[in-house]
């Protein structure tokens, strides 16, 4: 290889689609692409040229991703390789430090953000001192060795266990399963946050084992739920209506999910939290059981929707927008007057502005005058990068309804 790079294989692009790449947007999809050489490796690294033959930037080739390229480095002078990924995972973690303090003892926390951290197709959570590592590309798993070396030598985990997305198997040609790096987690993990403890199942729970980008909504949501009746629909492990009770002083929470193993958690962190006598959970279809609550005329002082992913492509969207609506609008029909509306969405492909229209029209039709009082998105360690609009996918709405 010659000092400037030049001997690494040459991805060219179609005439105009270079720009959101010379803006530093890390996905280059099959359909931008003009030219590549044939039989590349998955994770092989390649330069990634615009039609007039410019250098643009770095990246790892997948040819069996739909993102075909996935770009880590602007700078001519360093192409991907165990120095950058050291960096990387350096930088990411000493940013998460001065947010959280250097120990994480007790603590959950988001330590690599993928693109928001330079290393798209890399998700690291802690809990305590276990770390989860979730793989979404392909063409980065196969740089792993150095990764995992960076990871263990600035985090210094007891455990490292892998955790898989669903989908990615197919999407990137990924064949991981769920399982040990080193070590096996307890079951359960636990950690602190607001002053409620929560139980953590890092092994089998949804994502990584709880909701860390909520974070700072559950404590946001709380500080209105002082003497309030409170449902709490999708609770999953009891992230925001033990919050609720404990932090903001709520005066009762029924809480219901459709998971058993999540209720099964949940009712744990309760009685962990000597809150079991104001936390009552069901397991239920979450639409069935609103309407069987709208037929006995009950109300509350608070709703809180924190629904799971709608939207995961974007043929997809439309359907996904329709649900919002209906859940959002039967959620206003069992809300008192001067009642909260806490809602959520994590589905990336429906902006924010999209999930303003959507509330905007579940009180519409629900003939509700509904006022938002905050518009936020996902916790600190979980930062937006203005290169990578996609990593803006969280959006938590608290509104006041009449």
């Amino acid at each position: 290889m010659s000092d400037n790079g030049t001997s690494f294989p040459i991805v060219r692009l179609r005439k105009r689609r270079a720009l959101p790449f010379y803006a530093r947007h890390p996905w280059v999809f099959a359909g931008a692409i003009a030219a590549a050489p044939r039989d590349l490796p998955p994770g092989a690294v390649v330069r990634l040229h615009s039609a007039e033959d410019e250098f643009i930037a770095y990246g790892l080739y997948n040819p069996t991703s739909n993102i075909r390229v996935r770009l880590y480095s602007w700078d001519p002078d360093v192409p991907p390789g165990e120095a950058l990924w050291r960096d990387r995972v350096q930088q990411a973690v000493a940013f998460r430090k001065t947010l959280f303090g250097p120990d994480w003892s007790g603590r959950g926390v988001r330590a690599v953000y993928s693109e928001s951290d330079g290393l798209s197709g890399l998700t690291v959570d802690c809990y305590d001192r276990h770390a989860l590592v979730q793989w979404t590309s392909r063409a980065l798993w196969e740089h792993r060795e150095p990764i995992l070396a960076a990871l263990d030598d600035t985090l210094q985990p007891q455990t490292v266990w892998i955790r898989t997305e669903k989908g990615i198997r197919e999407a990137e040609g990924l064949e991981l399963a769920d399982g040990p790096l080193r070590g096996r987690p307890p079951r359960p993990v636990f950690i602190e946050e607001h002053g409620v403890r929560f139980g953590v199942d890092v092994t089998e729970g949804q994502k990584t084992g709880f909701y860390l980008d909520q974070r700072d909504n559950r404590l946001a949501a709380a500080r209105y739920m002082a003497g309030r009746r409170v449902l709490d629909l999708f609770c999953y492990t009891g992230g925001f209506g033990l919050t609720a009770l404990k932090a903001g002083a709520a005066r009762q929470v029924l809480a219901v999910d459709s998971s058993a193993s999540a209720v099964e958690v949940a009712r744990a962190n309760a009685e962990l939290n000597e809150l079991a006598d104001r936390f009552h959970i069901e397991q239920a279809d979450v639409t069935a059981f609103l309407g069987r609550l709208i037929e006995r005329g009950e109300r509350f002082d608070a709703v809180i929707l924190d629904p799971p992913k709608y939207a995961r492509s974007r043929a997809g969207v439309p359907r996904a927008v329709k649900a919002y609506v209906k859940l959002n609008t039967t959620a206003l029909k069992v809300l008192d007057a001067g009642g909260i509306l806490v809602t959520c969405s994590c589905s990336g492909l429906v902006d924010r502005s999209q999930f303003f229209e959507i509330l905007a029209a579940a009180a519409r039709e629900a003939d509700r005058t509904v006022r938002v009082l905050e518009q936020r998105g996902a916790a600190a360690d979980h930062p937006v990068a203005t290169t990578c609009v996609e990593t803006d996918y969280l959006k938590c709405f608290i509104a006041h309804v009449e």
